[in-house]
């Protein structure tokens, strides 16, 4: 049996932090992990979280160029369980949603989203226009989960990692991997 495959895009919104953590949990889960970072995914990982490409790079199994278009995450034939773009730009959420697969996390997005895989989108941006709304319906209703990075605060986090905990937990609930990143309600 196949060891679980998860894609990991990192573009230029703000909120690396999460993208960060989710690299994190997965590996510690030993879930194979394929990133992809584009140029501002990068300036903002170092801006935000004082983290290099090479430190993302030791969070994941394999780290792709966002040149590579022949790289394995681009053909349909590679299978993966999904993928999760956190931070998701306003730039790359418009890309995936109108089909244009001009770099590697783009043409990724969009091979998960036609072969009916898990595709979770992180949009970091406030207030959203209608332009970025008409996009993410768009890209809901082609099966892609929509989840702003927006932490709920009933779990009454103490810390920035508690609330980082908290979105990464829920982003693992989109794709069905087991947890304890929080206390559920109701436990």
């Amino acid at each position: 049996m196949r060891q679980m495959r998860i894609i990991v895009g990192l573009s230029g919104g703000s909120c690396a932090i999460y993208g960060i953590g989710l690299l994190k949990v997965l590996q510690q889960l030993d879930i194979e992990t394929h990133l992809v970072v584009s140029t501002m995914g990068e300036y903002v990982a170092a801006h935000e979280c004082g983290m290099n490409l090479e430190e993302l790079k030791s969070l994941a199994a394999y780290c792709h160029d966002n040149k590579n278009l022949a790289a394995p995450i681009a053909s349909g034939s590679f299978k993966t369980d999904g993928m999760v773009i956190v931070p998701c730009a306003m730039r790359t959420l418009a890309a995936v949603a109108n089909g244009l697969s001009d770099n590697l996390l783009t043409r990724a997005a969009d091979v998960v989203l036609k072969e009916r895989r898990r595709l979770v989108v992180v949009p970091r941006e406030t207030p959203l226009s209608t332009i970025h709304l008409e996009n993410m319906l768009k890209l809901a209703r082609a099966g892609a989960t929509i989840m702003p990075a927006a932490p709920g605060f009933y779990h009454q986090p103490e810390s920035i990692a508690d609330i980082v905990s908290i979105m990464v937990g829920r982003i693992l609930d989109q794709l069905d991997i087991e947890h304890n990143l929080f206390k559920r309600w109701g436990e």
